[in-house]
């Protein structure tokens, strides 16, 4: 989503910008569904982190999910507390740009929101998605559970699999417990609800899950 580096290591430990301590001031009303984005959510959801690519494609891809009560988007898997947009796309956070989604697993199970994570972007990319650069738009799934994580780590698996039957290479996915999620500022939030016709990047291998 046009960042400002084409940063594409990972930040080292004397690198890292200090960030802030309070949050950035948020607007925590979902533009398109009017849920809160922000805890405490109905006792019967359960929570997921996707990375992959830029977010603002991402988290459509999830809001139109049957069965997702609420998405947001935010900078996740970095150093940084409470970090800027700019400070992300600088690459000295070490975050990536990421979508919180909020479920009801007795609409949509974790599983079919994996299946929905692969099929929508190329996992395969490293440091980039498409034309965005940057270890900002690093492909990623954040757990919140061992059963999140086995599924998760499965999935891959069995992706690479259909990759390799296509003839794509390795995938690059990292996987691992979530740590802090950081809201993003409001005017990234549901930004393709507020701007129809504004910028998409993400595109798929062509290759089905199933």
């Amino acid at each position: 989503m046009f960042g400002f580096g084409k940063k594409t290591q990972l930040v080292t430990a004397d690198e890292v910008l200090s960030g802030r301590s309070e949050p950035l001031a948020l607007d925590a009303t979902h533009f398109i569904n009017h849920h809160s984005m922000t805890e405490p959510f109905p006792e019967n959801m359960e929570r997921a982190v996707f990375a992959l690519g830029c977010f603002w494609g991402a988290e459509r891809k999830f809001w139109t999910q049957d069965g997702v009560y609420v998405t947001a988007v935010g900078y996740i898997a970095g150093h940084t507390p409470n970090p800027t947009y700019e400070e992300v796309c600088s690459g000295k956070t070490g975050h990536t740009e990421a979508v919180l989604v909020v479920f009801d697993p007795a609409i949509v199970s974790y599983s079919q929101l994996l299946t929905l994570f692969w099929e929508s972007h190329n996992p395969t990319q490293g440091m980039r998605q498409g034309n965005d650069q940057g270890t900002q738009y690093r492909s990623g799934i954040y757990t919140f559970s061992d059963e999140q994580l086995t599924l998760a780590t499965a999935s891959a698996e069995h992706y690479q699999q259909r990759l390799t039957a296509k003839g794509h290479t390795d995938i690059t996915t990292e996987i691992q417990v979530a740590g802090p999620f950081f809201y993003a500022e409001t005017y990234h939030q549901q930004y393709l609800g507020k701007n129809p016709a504004g910028y998409c990047g993400l595109g798929g291998c062509g290759v089905s899950f199933d």
